[in-house]
């Protein structure tokens, strides 16, 4: 017969057995990839570069990190090729990016970064006070260094048309922006008009009325002065129009 405290302890024994054999057949949990928890210099330069490149991008793109989702760590010694996945709609301050890495083995997963960009380029801004009407000259302004990202309708210092001129005064110091800006009228409505008519080798001149003021490359509305037929024509010079059959 066995004894109430022995019975127990058999017990004991059995349930702490059972117990045991349960824990050694439940499967090990698959270990999780290291992920990094914030992207190198290195990593942020190569980015700026590939975002650069797809979208034409003129002068220097700097990022700094707002959010990474997913970031592997790359082991020492490889040096995997950065591969952006899927690009913004439009290059602007903000942006939200798919990338991965090629290693030439087994790839990470792909994962995402979300960055606040900043696009310094040089920019027209005047040199002194210009006041309203005052054609463009690149010799009255000086270059500025501007984040174009934040002021986007900057005029870049690569412009040099000097078929425009002010719509508006600017301060000194001010960037100049386009809607300081206006194609200079080449001709003028009311005026007295040259007409070329180019027919393949064929070329006729005649006198019309311009009907509006157009700049270089506009199409404005004339009037033959002989037959009074109306029609339209590309401005090419002053008071020169130009029309191909």
């Amino acid at each position: 017969m066995i004894r109430p405290n022995l019975w127990s302890r058999s017990l004991a024994f059995l349930l702490l057995a059972i117990s045991a054999g349960g824990m050694a057949a439940q499967p090990a949990p698959a270990p999780q990839p290291a992920v990094a928890s914030a992207p190198s210099d290195a990593l942020l330069a190569e980015l700026s570069r590939a975002i650069a490149d797809h979208f034409h991008a003129t002068g220097e793109l700097q990022l700094d990190t707002v959010r990474a989702w997913g970031l592997p760590v790359i082991p020492e010694g490889t040096s995997p090729r950065l591969v952006v996945t899927e690009f913004p709609p439009a290059l602007a301050s903000s942006m939200l990016i798919r990338c991965r890495f090629e290693t030439g083995s087994t790839a990470p997963a792909p994962w995402s970064i979300s960055v606040h960009a900043q696009l310094w380029a040089d920019v027209w801004a005047a040199q002194e006070p210009m006041e309203t009407g005052e054609l463009f000259n690149p010799g009255k302004l000086t270059q500025q260094r501007c984040d174009v990202l934040h002021e986007h309708d900057a005029l870049p210092a690569t412009f040099n048309d000097r078929d425009y001129l002010l719509t508006r005064a600017v301060p000194a110091g001010r960037p100049l922006v386009w809607r300081d800006l206006a194609r200079r009228p080449l001709v003028r409505r009311g005026e007295t008009v040259e007409v070329s008519a180019i027919d393949g080798s064929l070329t006729v001149t005649v006198k019309a009325l311009a009907i509006q003021n157009g700049g270089r490359g506009d199409l404005i509305l004339v009037r033959n002065i002989d037959s009074k037929k109306e029609f339209t024509a590309v401005v090419v010079d002053e008071n020169r129009v130009l029309v191909r059959f």
